[in-house]
């Protein structure tokens, strides 16, 4: 299996996510891209820029589409794309950790990938007492 995974975010977040998780595993195993929504942006445009990465994404298995924030345009720009017929499941309040989660289950199905992201990205999260 080889699911893409398409990082959908504000400006500037996709990509110092990818950086970040680059610095980490130099050799990602999945296909891995950013749609950073820009404010202002032009919804429509930002659609179907988005379907095509998506497109380009998709090796059969479907994609992965990772958001930053729920409600927020990056994330309802992700969701709309299923109503294009796209394969793809849509896992919002994206962190390094979920990211790099989903890069070590990189033979997972793509249900089971979704549910991996929301763990990984829970489990990231930990409060120090000390």
């Amino acid at each position: 299996m080889r699911v893409g995974v398409l990082l959908m975010t504000h400006e500037a977040v996709g990509q110092a996510l990818i950086c970040a998780a680059r610095h980490v595993m130099p050799n990602l195993p999945l296909k891995l891209d950013a749609v950073e929504v820009p404010p202002q942006a032009d919804l429509d445009a930002m659609r179907t820029l988005t379907a095509g990465h998506v497109r380009a994404l998709d090796q059969g298995d479907g994609v992965l589409v990772l958001a930053d924030l729920y409600g927020a345009t990056p994330c309802n720009i992700g969701l709309s794309l299923g109503s294009l017929g796209l394969r793809l499941r849509c896992v919002s309040g994206l962190n390094l950790p979920m990211l790099l989660r989903v890069l070590n289950y990189a033979e997972k199905s793509l249900d089971e990938l979704a549910e991996i992201a929301a763990s990984g990205g829970r489990n990231g999260i930990h409060i120090d007492h000390a």
